[in-house]
């Protein structure tokens, strides 16, 4: 049996995500992102995955509703490692951070983090976070 079924572009999956990140960063649903765009949240669900291509007057309208600039979709994007890294090495590992952030857990633990006000309460927390993480490979 062959499967008719084609497969997202890698590119349109990771606007996806990154759409998909900065939504659940501002705390916007994708009911609330579809309504400011005139679309269901049914859409906004597909744009995510990847499974529809996003247009660019579209993605220019999300990128103004989201207030990040249209390239904050596009960055770290596959195929184009050289060209975000700008030389840096260190620049490649961000990919984790996205990962991070766009699970339920990690977009929690940032909200609650930055809401801490005390420096020594974050470093403790920070601590507390790799002492439990050392636990895990032991």
């Amino acid at each position: 049996m062959v499967e008719n079924k084609k497969k997202p572009n890698p590119i349109d999956i990771h606007v996806g995500s990154r759409i998909r990140l900065r939504r659940n960063i501002q705390g916007m649903s994708q009911e609330k992102l579809g309504e400011s765009l005139g679309i269901t949240f049914q859409q906004i669900q597909k744009y995510e995955k990847g499974t529809n291509r996003v247009g660019a007057s579209r993605l220019q309208a999300i990128a103004s509703i989201l207030n990040v600039p249209v390239s904050f979709f596009f960055e770290d994007a596959p195929g184009h490692e050289a060209a975000n890294r700008g030389g840096l090495a260190e620049d490649s590992s961000t990919a984790y951070v996205v990962d991070f952030l766009s699970s339920p857990e990690g977009l929690q633990l940032n909200r609650a983090f930055v809401r801490i006000a005390d420096p020594k309460v974050r470093r403790k927390v920070v601590d507390l976070v790799k002492a439990l993480a050392a636990e895990d490979e032991e």
